[in-house]
């Protein structure tokens, strides 16, 4: 895969010669370029932003020198059209399937905005994908776009020392993944869970997807609505969610009794 990036700050993107994406370009698997948004300029100043029209605070990207800029990267390979994302709060929610999609492409062009962001026309004309990495806002599309460019790259074949860890991800089947665990097998008061050391593989997987279902009911309940649950699933949901009310119910009562006690009479 290919993957140019374009920006204002190209040294915002160093880390993508570090880890999993480093090694990927060291293999030649990901062709990773960066490019500088000034370098499309044309005035002494390296111009790249202007007030917005309709007044408001901050600065807009002029569609000007991103044109040049995209026209001449995409261009760069005959025959070939990059999908073209641009990083941006506004955009779809980056979600795992989103991920692997967009590692069946053979080159992404990545549009990263400052400022108040990218003249709307430019977004038009170019951008294949709006995509944005949570509800909150950023400095700019460079941060966003190292997130997105490693959860894809170690979706690409061979990045990954083992082929199954990508399989056993959160959010791979729906669900969040299960707990995991290493030596030593026991720390600070803690074990391992024991079926995990069991040498069973089918009593691990039965745990692990006990776990994954518990997890994803915990911490992200909105997910269970779209992921392909068993009648075991559903029996699973359902115990857990007796215990957690029970537990909640304890601690209610707990709290009442303390708050009732109150200091003895003297």
């Amino acid at each position: 895969m290919r993957a140019d990036v374009v920006t204002i700050f190209p040294a915002y993107l160093e880390p993508l010669g570090l880890s999993l994406v480093g090694r990927a370009r060291e293999r030649g698997t990901l062709d990773v370029r960066t490019h500088d948004l000034r370098t499309w300029t044309s005035d002494v100043h390296r111009t790249v932003d202007d007030a917005p029209y309709g007044g408001g605070p901050g600065m807009v990207m002029r569609p000007e020198p991103w044109d040049a800029a995209l026209t001449e990267i995409t261009s760069s390979n005959p025959g070939a059209r990059p999908w073209v994302i641009v990083p941006t709060p506004a955009g779809a929610p980056f979600t795992q399937r989103h991920a692997e999609r967009l590692a069946q492409q053979p080159w992404l062009v990545f549009c990263c905005g400052r400022y108040e962001g990218i003249d709307a026309r430019v977004v038009e004309t170019w951008a294949d994908d709006e995509i944005s990495i949570g509800d909150y806002v950023l400095a700019g599309g460079e941060v966003a776009t190292l997130v997105i460019l490693e959860a894809v790259a170690r979706l690409l074949p061979g990045v990954l020392g083992n082929s199954d860890s990508a399989a056993q991800d959160s959010f791979s089947d729906g669900l969040l993944e299960a707990p995991v665990y290493t030596r030593p097998p026991v720390w600070k008061g803690a074990e391992v869970p024991a079926v995990l050391r069991s040498g069973d593989h089918g009593a691990v997987r039965r745990w692990r997807r006990s776990e994954s279902l518990r997890r994803t009911l915990r911490h992200r309940p909105d997910l269970l609505a779209a992921a392909e649950l068993s009648a075991e699933d559903h029996a699973i949901l359902e115990s857990a969610a007796r215990e957690s009310a029970a537990r909640e119910s304890a601690a209610r009562e707990s709290a009442t009794q303390e708050a009732g006690a109150g200091p003895e009479a003297g």
